[in-house]
């Protein structure tokens, strides 16, 4: 059943995420579509007998078969293009997060607010407890609100790295001397969201948001000034 897990998408969290878990669904079931009719057709021409094998042309099933592929590739190309533009529109965020992605591990900052910066770096095993998780946890979770539209600013000091958490469909590179902007938004409070580098960068680099209410986010943020 592990295996079997592996193959799904994992559980939305964000507006984006949720659809484009609906592209997925409606792309496969269009991939399937195609996979039983042309299995049925491979079959069919296998077990009847080649009574036709002389016809050189045929105008109509040519016709047919040029146009239904043009057809289902117009509904695959809608809805790509529509979740194309949600993932570029950059709405009017409420708070801006910087996060630079370096050697081993991740800093951040808020620049909406004074004074705040930190870096987070994986846990060793020597200092994982019970409910850690290996490879994953790190010692400063990034604490974000729910229902509040952030722009996160990607880059580097070093190579390339890529900043991604996959139940969120966020997945931005961080380049030396280039700053990337993604927006996101939570829409369940009380989770971690576990990401890491989706680059060849040769190190683990965790990442875990943690979405909280507006009022423990306050809270959390007056204990860091």
């Amino acid at each position: 059943m592990a295996t079997w897990s592996q193959i799904y998408l994992q559980d939305s969290a964000s507006p984006l995420m949720e659809q484009l878990s609906f592209f997925h669904d409606h792309t496969m079931m269009i991939l399937i579509m195609i996979t039983i009719i042309v299995g049925y057709s491979l079959n069919y021409i296998i077990i009847i007998k080649f009574k036709n094998r002389n016809m050189m042309h045929g105008n109509t099933i040519e016709t047919i078969w040029t146009l239904i592929p043009a057809i289902t590739l117009i509904f695959i190309a809608l809805p790509s293009l529509r979740l194309l533009y949600l993932m570029d529109d950059s709405n009017e965020a409420l708070i801006t997060i910087k996060t630079i992605g370096r050697q081993w591990y991740w800093s951040y900052e808020y620049s909406d607010f004074m004074d705040i910066e930190f870096d987070t770096y994986m846990l060793n095993e020597e200092d994982l407890k019970m409910n850690s998780f290996r490879l994953l946890d790190v010692d400063n979770r990034t604490v974000i609100p729910m229902n509040t539209e952030i722009r996160m600013l990607m880059t580097a000091s070093d190579v390339i790295h890529s900043w991604t958490i996959p139940a969120l469909g966020i997945k931005s590179d961080a380049m030396p001397g280039r700053l990337n902007q993604s927006t996101l938004m939570v829409n369940r409070p009380g989770f971690w969201y576990f990401g890491q580098c989706s680059e060849i960068c040769g190190s683990f680099m965790p990442i875990i948001l943690e979405s909280t209410s507006t009022k423990l986010f306050i809270k959390w943020l007056s204990n860091l000034i």
